[in-house]
C-alpha cells in the first residue's frame, strides 16, 4: 500500500506493507508502487521488506490510492448480467471500455466531490486488476501471467451526464469519481479472482453484494481482449465491471449526497471508504 506520514510536511509517498497486527511496514520510503511494478515487470522477483523496517500504526499514516497515476485506466461496463438488466440495456457482445484519467483517482477515506451540476451521483462497487507485465495481442491461456495484483475501485457516475447526454466519459472521468484502495494484494495471494465476494454498503446499508463468478467476460479474456488493440503497460489499471443494486436501478432512485459514506468490500482485498462532499453553485 501507499501512504504518507502524518508528520512529513512533504507529503512524500512511502511504499507499506499491511502487517496482520494492522500496522503497516515500511517498504520502500519515497517510491510509488507503479515504480516498483516496472522494476518487477521483467519477471524479477518481488523483494520482501526487511523485518527490521520501521512499524507505523494506522492513525500515524495517511493512506493514498495505490496508483497515483497509471498510464491508462480502462472500465468495462455492463459487466454483470443482472446490471445490465436494472440499467435497461442489453447484455453486451463484447465487452463495453471507457476511460477515466488520474484525476479521477482519490485514495482511502479522500473526498469525492460532486459537481454542482451533477444531481443523479451514482456508486459501483469493482474488482480492479493491475497490470504486472507488458501486454499486447495475448492469448487468454496466458493472460494472468501479466497480472500483478488486484485492488478496489467505485466507478463513481454522474448518471445525469451519462445517461441524459449520452457521454459515458463525461459522466464517469469526473475529478475524484476513481476512489482506488485501500491496497494491492499480489496476484499469489489471490489464486482464483474469479470466485470473490463483493459488496457496497451506503451508511452502512448494504446495498450491492455479489460474486466475481457472475461477470460476463473474465479477467482472462479482458486482458486479451484488450491487449489485441491497446498495449497494457505495467501500472495500468483495469476496473471489470459493477455488479447488480446500484442507485439507478432502485426504485425510487438512490443517489449519493453531501456527507454520505460508501464502504466497498472484496474477499482478500479489505474495504474502501469514500466521503461525498457536494459542491456549491
Amino acid at each position: 500500500m501507499q501512504f504518507t506520514k502524518k508528520d512529513d510536511p512533504s507529503g512524500r509517498v512511502s511504499l507499506g506493507v499491511l502487517e496482520n497486527d494492522g500496522q503497516v511496514r515500511l517498504f520502500a520510503e519515497g517510491m510509488e508502487l507503479k515504480s516498483l511494478i516496472e522494476e518487477t515487470s521483467s519477471g524479477a522477483e518481488l523483494p520482501r521488506s526487511p523485518a527490521y523496517a520501521p512499524l507505523f500504526a494506522a492513525d500515524d499514516i495517511v493512506l493514498r490510492a495505490p496508483i497515483l497515476k497509471p498510464d491508462k485506466m480502462i472500465f468495462i461496463g455492463l459487466n454483470y448480467r443482472d446490471h445490465a438488466a436494472e440499467s435497461n440495456m442489453a447484455v453486451p457482445s463484447v465487452p463495453v471500455l471507457f476511460p477515466k484519467f488520474a484525476n479521477s483517482i482519490v485514495g482511502p477515506g479522500e473526498a469525492v466531490v460532486i459537481p454542482a451540476e451533477v444531481k443523479e451521483c451514482d456508486y459501483e462497487a469493482e474488482l480492479a486488476v493491475v497490470i504486472g507485465r507488458r501486454a499486447k495481442k495475448v492469448a487468454r491461456e496466458d493472460a494472468m501471467a501479466h497480472v500483478f495484483g488486484y485492488t478496489i475501485v467505485n466507478d463513481v457516475s454522474a448518471r445525469d451526464l451519462q445517461l441524459k447526454e449520452g457521454q459515458w466519459t463525461r459522466g464517469k472521468a469526473i475529478d475524484t469519481f476513481a476512489p482506488m484502495g485501500p491496497c494491492v494484494v499480489t496476484a499469489d495471494e489471490i489464486p482464483d479472482p474469479g470466485r470473490l465476494d463483493i459488496s457496497l454498503a451506503l451508511n452502512g446499508t448494504i446495498l450491492q453484494h455479489s460474486n466475481t463468478r457472475e461477470l460476463i467476460f473474465d479477467i482472462p479474456y479482458l486482458i486479451s481482449f484488450l491487449s489485441r488493440t491497446i498495449t497494457l503497460e505495467p501500472g495500468d489499471i483495469i476496473s471489470t465491471g459493477t455488479p447488480p443494486g446500484v442507485g439507478m436501478g432502485r426504485t425510487p432512485p438512490v443517489w449519493l449526497r453531501d456527507g454520505d459514506v460508501t464502504d466497498v468490500s472484496i474477499e482478500g482485498i479489505g474495504t474502501l471508504s469514500s466521503r461525498y462532499v457536494q459542491e456549491r453553485d
